[in-house]
C-alpha cells in the first residue's frame, strides 16, 4: 500500500469515527418531530369534515377531498421530495415543506370558500417529504443495522400521530372550532422548523452523481432487484393493512350493533400492534440481519391470519376472535417498515433520499391497489372468512418478498 493510499485509508477512517461537528445528529426527539407532523393532518381533520361542508356550504363529496386528494399528493411528492434532497440538500428540502406547511395552514383558516380551502389543504401536503428526509438522516448518520433500529422508534412516533389524530382533532374542533386545528398545525409547523433550522445544519451538499436528471435516478433504482425486494415487501405489508380498514367495517360492523366508537376501539387493536412492533424493532433490529427480520415480521402476519382465517370458518363470532389475529397485522408492519426502508435506502449511497421518496411514493401506491382489488371482492361477498383470505394472500406476497429479500442480501 502506497503513502497516498494509507493517507487516504486514514482520513476516511478519521472521517466516520470522529464526524464533522457540521454533521452532528440531530435528536431523534427532532426527527421523531417530523414524521409524525408528515402524518397527523391526514386524518386529522375526519371528525370535522361535516362543520367544515356546512361553513363552505359545499357537498359533502367535495369536501372529502381534503382527505383523499391529500394522500395522493402525499405520495406524488414524497417521490418528488426524496430526489431534491438528494440534489439540494436535505435541510433545505425539510425547511422549505416546512414553510409551505405553515403558509397553507393559515391559508386553510382564512380561506373565504372551499376552493380556496381545497387549494391549502392540497398544499399542506408539502409535509410529506419531511418523513423521508428524516429516514435518510438516520441513514447518512448510522451503519445499516443501527439505522434499522432507529427507524422503529421514527416508525412509533408515524403510527401514534394518526391513532391519535382524530381524537384531538375532534377535541379541538368542539372546544374552539374547526379553525383550530389547522392554526394547531401551523404552530407544530413552527416549532419543527425552529428545531430543524438549528439541528439539521448537516444537510448532505449535492453529489456529483446526481448531475443525472430525475427520471434517470429512479431508473437505476428499478433496475434494482434488491430494492424492487425491499419495496415489494413493504408495498404488500401495506396491502393487508388497507384490506383490513376497507374491509373490517364492511364485514363487521353489524357486530357492535351500529356502535361506530366500539368498531373504532377494536379496530385501533392493529396500529397498536404496529408501535409494538415497532418498538421491537427499535429495540432488537440492530441485531440481526435485515433479511431475517423481515422474514420474522411477515411469518408472524402470516401465522396470526391463518389462525383467524381458521377461526373463522369454525363459525367462531367473537369479538378477540375477528380482532385478536389483527393484532399481528400491525405487529408485522412495525418490525417491516423500519428495515426495508433501511434496505431500500442502501441500494445506492448517492441516491439515499431519492430511494427512500420513491419507496415512500410505492409502498403507499401499491397498498392501495392491493386494497382496492380486495374491495372488489368483498363487495360480492362480504364475510368473515373472505376478509381474512384476502388479508393472507397479501401476506403471504410480502413473505415472498421478504424471502426474496434475504436472499439477494445474503452476497453482501
Amino acid at each position: 500500500m502506497t503513502r497516498n493510499e494509507s493517507r487516504i485509508k486514514s482520513s476516511a477512517t478519521q472521517t466516520i469515527e470522529n464526524p464533522d461537528p457540521e454533521r452532528a445528529r440531530p435528536r431523534l426527539t427532532t426527527l421523531i418531530l417530523l414524521s409524525a407532523l408528515a402524518v397527523l393532518p391526514v386524518n386529522i381533520i375526519l371528525p370535522s369534515l361535516p362543520k367544515i361542508a356546512a361553513a363552505f356550504h359545499a357537498d359533502f363529496a367535495l369536501v372529502n377531498l381534503s382527505v383523499a386528494g391529500f394522500s395522493f399528493v402525499t405520495a406524488f411528492l414524497e417521490a418528488i421530495g426524496g430526489a431534491l434532497s438528494d440534489r439540494f440538500g436535505r435541510r433545505p428540502v425539510v425547511l422549505a415543506s416546512l414553510s409551505i406547511f405553515i403558509v397553507a395552514s393559515i391559508g386553510c383558516v382564512l380561506a373565504p370558500n372551499i376552493g380556496i380551502f381545497l387549494l391549502f389543504r392540497m398544499m399542506q401536503a408539502c409535509i410529506g417529504p419531511c418523513y423521508s428526509v428524516a429516514l435518510v438522516v438516520i441513514k447518512e448518520t448510522s451503519d445499516e443495522r443501527e439505522a434499522a433500529s432507529k427507524f422503529g422508534y421514527l416508525a412509533m412516533g408515524w403510527a401514534l400521530a394518526p391513532m391519535v389524530g382524530p381524537l384531538f382533532g375532534g377535541t379541538l374542533d368542539e372546544l374552539f372550532g374547526w379553525q383550530s386545528i389547522f392554526v394547531v398545525l401551523a404552530v407544530l409547523g413552527m416549532a419543527a422548523f425552529v428545531l430543524s433550522t438549528r439541528e439539521l445544519k448537516g444537510s448532505r451538499a449535492p453529489s456529483s452523481g446526481m448531475s443525472r436528471n430525475y427520471l434517470a435516478s429512479y431508473g437505476l433504482l428499478l433496475r434494482s432487484t434488491r430494492f424492487w425486494a425491499y419495496t415489494l415487501c413493504m408495498a404488500c405489508s401495506m396491502g393487508v393493512l388497507y384490506i383490513f380498514l376497507g374491509g373490517a367495517p364492511l364485514t363487521v360492523g353489524d357486530t357492535f350493533g351500529g356502535s361506530s366508537a366500539m368498531l373504532g376501539f377494536y379496530m385501533g387493536l392493529v396500529p397498536a400492534g404496529f408501535i409494538l412492533g415497532s418498538y421491537l424493532a427499535g429495540r432488537y433490529a440492530s441485531k440481526f440481519p435485515l433479511g431475517a427480520v423481515l422474514v420474522i415480521a411477515r411469518l408472524l402476519t402470516c401465522i396470526g391470519l391463518a389462525f383467524g382465517l381458521a377461526l373463522s370458518l369454525t363459525g367462531m363470532t367473537q369479538i378477540w376472535a375477528l380482532f385478536g389475529p389483527c393484532i399481528f397485522i400491525g405487529l408485522g408492519n412495525g418490525l417491516t417498515m423500519p428495515a426495508a426502508n433501511s434496505g431500500a435506502m442502501s441500494v445506492r449511497s448517492d441516491m439515499v433520499g431519492t430511494a427512500a421518496g420513491l419507496a415512500a411514493a410505492m409502498r403507499i401506491a401499491g397498498g392501495a391497489l392491493i386494497g382496492s382489488i380486495a374491495g372488489l371482492f368483498l363487495a360480492r361477498s362480504a364475510t368473515i372468512h373472505t376478509l381474512f383470505t384476502l388479508m393472507l394472500i397479501s401476506a403471504l406476497l410480502a413473505l415472498l418478498a421478504a424471502l426474496w429479500a434475504a436472499v439477494v442480501e445474503k452476497p453482501r
